[in-house]
């Protein structure tokens, strides 16, 4: 049999941990050969394999006999039409091209009943007789299959409790949870039944609340707790109970309810109540060893979730705490902030001897935290916050946590705006201790806006007062306190008045763009542009963008109207690019906030808006404050960088006003500085703020950026200017803002604005 080759097939079948086999391709015919790692695999000998017709057929598992059948059958047919086709030819049939080829995973029944997972991998090929035959290899993957499965029910119960826990968090009614519960283990699972049973008040029934893969006509509804069973074990122990085979199980008591529907291994979980075991969580499988140490884990996990459920939502009072209190940080929230301060208003109107006073606290920056950290970590400097401001104040005063990061106190009977003081100041050294977080330790400031009461205010216009000085302590550099006076409810009036008339402006369409020219010193042709922002307000007139900017900025306005500026910009551009196509391309600066930055779908709001515009995005120069650089330098280093990649040019404005260091300059990808107006002024006097110009103008210069003065107003600022290399100027020297229309007609008339002589 080695044949010339000197090969010794019949060992190398051996050795190959495989069913090496012949076979007709009528699959009921006996087979010709079959090597001996038969036995091992499906536990038939050589002799009795091949001595019985159709066994093949016959061992394999009946919810796979079909399936397979039908796909080697469909190869058979297959195989035979292309015979007969080349044979009508007079060629030789294609067969190598994949024809004839099997590739199957399917169940066999061992010969002991087992089921054993095949890889099934042979060809069909005629053989001497020109009969059909199968020639190929049977390799049992039961193992690798095995850990396909775990790893797929492992993925299925992670989901499962995941998923359960989502909806314990979101508040979902207990007995809608139960059957959740119970439905998602029977697919984790894949077993039969699970069921969640209540424990009745005297400890010795148990009352099914949801059931999921029971019968009808057999769900046991109400059951007593047999001594030394199942649940009682449970339910002493408080440990899940395992039990994997009913019929070889000797240490338990058995159970008749289980017994009745053919139940072979379970597995129980004691659900915790408030004050006692609410009941348990059982699955049940009608096949023995069903169940693994992960399962267990699994049950008790889901167990667990609703344990807590049920606590949460035990009782009436439960519930209304609920209503009434911040979940995150147990604190009462802002209605029943709302109603305490209600009370303690009226307490003073019936006693004039002492004051109350109201602190609305802003944590500073607590958005940079949730970006740069996330928002677990965001929720556990919440929760560290809450601590702070409850060991700042008496055990008789009110915190609450109105939302976000805005918290409230109510101080009753003090004597003085002193005493508010105080705590607004004890409050500031809490918080100069760093926040321990699991993400690192963290330094947070807070602003904190104090309003007195002595009776005669209402509790909404009270809230409004402290929250207006609240943000007067952010306007003034945050990490403060403010007191409400007359002066700032007159500012907080009118706050409210522009901010209504804003959101009108929006859709009336009242807002627009106006063009300042940047003009390159070298030619004094226009290089580029600035958008502005202007309103047409019908009552008032133009409104400039420093009345309403910080506004849109507070009201949380400023991303929409800022998307708005971008999109008006990119038409108007596109626009001058039609209209003098032959010219240099004409780039366009738009103002960006902090609040559009740190947003993370602004870098997809820019190329969106460039693609629809078609333009080059090395066009368009976004620009921001320099104060920017010193408030939020580490946070937004990797948000210019993502803008970076979409190819737009970035620029500082205002620079020299701030002090953002070099260091912080030089680590960002800023393309361009532009020269704050009060240093350009000085130039060519003998203001001290001449000589900044000159050092911000050199900065710039050995940075590789490109400096533009602004607020250019005079002949000898700009000669100034050219001489200390600035590569272009802004201002009234050369032009107002103008519109888009008389930009339009600048360009087409060549676009000088030539003032100096040549």
């Amino acid at each position: 049999m080695n044949g010339q080759s000197g090969i010794d097939y019949p060992a190398i079948v051996d050795a190959v941990p495989a069913i090496v086999f012949s076979a007709d391709a009528d699959i009921d015919a006996p087979w010709h050969f079959v090597s001996d790692w038969v036995e091992p695999i499906l536990g038939f000998t050589v002799a009795e394999w091949l001595g019985t017709a159709g066994i093949w057929r016959r061992q394999l598992h009946p919810d796979d006999r079909d399936a397979v059948i039908e796909a080697e059958t469909a190869e058979v047919v297959n195989v035979r039409q292309l015979l007969a086709q080349a044979q009508r030819a007079g060629t030789t049939a294609p067969l190598g091209d994949g024809s004839g080829t099997s590739h199957l995973d399917y169940r066999m029944l061992h010969k002991d009943g087992h089921v054993v997972w095949i890889r099934d991998s042979s060809v069909l090929v005629p053989g001497p007789d020109g009969a059909l035959r199968w020639h190929g290899v049977m390799m049992d993957i039961s193992d690798q299959k095995e850990t396909e499965r775990q790893l797929e029910r492992q993925s299925a119960q992670q989901a499962a409790v995941a998923r359960l826990g989502e909806l314990a968090l979101g508040g979902q009614p207990i007995s809608e949870l139960l059957g959740e519960a119970c439905l998602m283990a029977t697919e984790a699972l894949g077993i039969a039944a699970a069921a969640a049973s209540q424990l009745s008040d005297d400890g010795q029934h148990l009352e099914v609340r949801a059931a999921c893969g029971w019968p009808e006509d057999e769900r046991p509804e109400h059951h007593a707790i047999a001594p030394g069973g199942l649940v009682a074990r449970t339910l002493q122990s408080g440990r899940p109970v395992l039990v994997q085979n009913w019929q070889q199980e000797d240490s338990l008591a058995p159970s008749a309810v289980l017994a009745a529907v053919g139940i072979s291994s379970s597995i129980a979980a004691r659900i915790e109540g408030p004050k006692r075991p609410w009941g348990v969580l059982g699955v049940f499988s009608r096949t023995a060893d069903a169940f693994g140490q992960r399962d267990v884990n699994f049950v008790a996990a889901m167990a667990s979730i609703l344990s807590d459920a049920i606590k949460r939502q035990d009782s009436e009072s439960a519930m209304q705490h609920r209503a009434l209190h911040d979940p995150l940080t147990g604190l009462p929230n802002r209605v029943l902030f709302a109603d305490r301060l209600e009370q303690a208003l009226e307490r003073l109107r019936r006693n004039q001897r002492s004051l109350a006073a109201l602190l609305f606290i802003d944590v500073d920056h607590f958005k940079q935290v949730n970006d740069s950290l996330g928002h677990a970590a965001g929720d556990e400097l919440l929760v560290g916050v809450a601590t702070r401001l409850r060991e700042a104040v008496r055990p008789m005063d009110t915190v609450a946590r109105f939302g976000g990061d805005e918290f409230g106190l109510l101080l009753e009977e003090i004597s003085s705006e002193r005493v508010a003081i105080a705590t607004a100041e004890r409050i500031a050294a809490g918080f100069a201790r760093p926040f321990v977080l699991e993400a690192g330790s963290q330094f947070v400031t807070a602003s904190i806006g104090i309003a007195l009461a002595d009776g005669q205010q209402h509790a909404q216009a009270l809230l409004a007062d402290a929250d207006a000085s609240m943000y007067r302590a952010k306007q003034r550099g945050r990490a403060r306190y403010d007191l409400f006076d007359d002066d700032l409810r007159m500012r907080a009036l009118a706050r409210g008045r522009t901010e209504n008339e804003l959101r009108r402006a929006i859709e009336y369409r009242e807002l627009r763009l106006v063009y300042q020219p940047v003009v390159d010193l070298k030619d004094e042709t226009v290089a580029s542009v600035e958008a502005l922002l202007r309103w047409d307000h019908p009552q008032r007139g133009v409104v400039l963008p420093s009345e309403f900017i910080p506004v849109a900025e507070e009201s949380g306005m400023i991303e929409r109207i800022g998307e708005w500026v971008l999109q008006e910009a990119l038409r108007d551009l596109a626009q001058w690019e039609q209209l003098v196509p032959d010219r240099s391309p004409l780039r366009v600066g738009i103002n960006i906030s902090v609040q559009q930055l740190l947003n993370p779908r602004f870098p997809d709001t820019v190329s969106e808006a460039i693609e629809s515009a078609g333009i080059d995005p090395q066009l368009i120069a976004l620009e921001l404050d320099e104060s920017v650089l010193r408030d939020e330098a580490d946070l937004i280093r990797g948000k210019l960088r993502v803008l970076k990649r979409c190819g737009v040019i970035l620029a500082v404005d205002d620079y020299g006003t701030g002090d953002s260091s070099l260091r912080q300059l030089a680590a960002l990808p800023i393309d361009t500085l532009k020269i704050d107006r009060s240093f350009v002024s000085a130039l060519g006097t003998l203001d001290a703020a001449g000589p900044i110009a000159h050092a911000v103008i050199a900065t710039g210069s050995a940075l590789g950026l490109k400096v533009i003065g602004t607020g250019a107003e005079t002949r000898e600022q700009v000669e100034e200017l050219r001489a200390l290399g600035c590569a272009a100027a802004q201002g009234y020297y050369y032009s107002r803002p103008i519109s888009p229309g008389k930009i339009g007609e600048l360009l087409s008339s060549g676009g000088s604005l030539r003032r100096t002589p040549s």
